[in-house]
């Protein structure tokens, strides 16, 4: 839907004489928009009081708001730069960000083996993008998508690692996923109307929509599945795990974009595929590596436990994925 509406042509407006939808930032609104009210519901149910059991202040939830709002905003104005499965296996390399806004932001230690997995994804990540470029895409554009991904990536980063280190500064047992999924999008409705209203883009917005009615309702889409979406990933990582999760949603891009390919027809050469396949064949390795890391191995009869549970531990501690990196409010890469 992200690229549908951001890539089509539609009816020309005077504000928008190619026909393209005007601003990202509308969209971006109209998922926090519904993903308020779904949160407001949500904490009315479980906690009785919408606002009345937080015990962090809406200000702590600002700065992953204003990221979180950047980098879907980003998201979505990078696809009039270059295409859905660029923009899906580019998003794979936010790995090395999050370090960095780890080990800054809590002074977080990685094992050398992620480097490594970092740097195989990196490498994936630049094969796919360089082989899937079109002839027909000047650089000056290429170079334009790519400054939009990568302050994708950087800010999508720094939101994960702030909601880390907010349930490390209020307690887990204080601030739950829907209270979270509140407090950021609370704030960032804030910003995205702000925006909207200083640009002048709910002018064009408004114009747009006049002439092509269809696209209100592929936003109105677009916002149900994104809010309806993260509630899913919350009963999925509190039912079957977040290595379970990590599973869906690395096999959900490898399908996202087989689909973007049929349904735009974008070419994707055999070099860019052999990046693909490295890159989710990292993925899906330290999967692997989370999953032995739990002790989920069969140990032959007779085998000495003692000190399983002291490793376990560590290595916990010490191995993380994709899924940990990312926050489940994050909407733009859940829609």
């Amino acid at each position: 839907m992200q690229e549908l509406i951001m890539k089509s042509e539609f009816n020309p407006t005077v504000s928008s004489p190619d026909g393209k939808f005007p601003s990202a930032a509308f969209c971006v609104f109209s998922n926090r928009f519904l993903a308020v009210i779904v949160a407001m519901i949500a904490v009315k149910i479980k906690h009785g009081s919408v606002f009345g059991n937080n015990k962090a202040p809406l200000l702590a939830f600002t700065p992953c708001a204003i990221s979180n709002t950047t980098s879907s905003w980003s998201q979505y104005a990078s696809l009039k730069y270059v295409s859905f499965p660029v923009q899906t296996v580019f998003k794979s390399s936010k790995i090395i960000p999050v370090m960095l806004m780890g080990k800054v932001l809590k002074g977080t230690i990685y094992p050398y083996v992620q480097y490594f997995e970092a740097f195989l994804i990196t490498v994936g990540v630049a094969v796919f993008s360089l082989f899937s470029k079109s002839s027909s895409t000047d650089a000056e554009t290429e170079l334009k998508g790519l400054l939009f991904l990568i302050l994708y990536i950087c800010s999508d980063s720094f939101t994960s690692q702030w909601q880390s280190r907010l349930y490390q500064n209020y307690g887990k047992e204080n601030i739950d996923p829907y209270q979270m999924m509140l407090g950021v999008n609370a704030s960032a409705i804030v910003f995205t109307t702000a925006g909207l209203l200083v640009s002048g883009d709910y002018l064009k917005v408004y114009e747009f929509l006049l002439a092509n009615p269809t696209v209100l309702y592929y936003n109105i889409i677009t916002a149900i599945t994104s809010a309806s979406g993260q509630l899913c990933i919350f009963y999925t990582i509190k039912e079957f795990g977040p290595i379970v999760f990590t599973i869906i949603m690395t096999t959900r891009q490898m399908f996202s974009i087989v689909l973007s390919s049929i349904i735009f027809k974008h070419v994707i050469s055999f070099k860019a595929i052999i990046g693909a396949v490295v890159v989710f064949g990292v993925l899906f390795w330290q999967i692997r590596r989370k999953y032995m890391a739990k002790g989920h191995v069969i140990k032959p009869e007779g085998t000495d436990n003692s000190g399983s549970a002291e490793k376990k531990d560590e290595e916990e501690g010490s191995v993380s994925t994709t899924a940990s990196s990312e926050s489940p409010i994050k909407e733009g890469e859940r829609s």
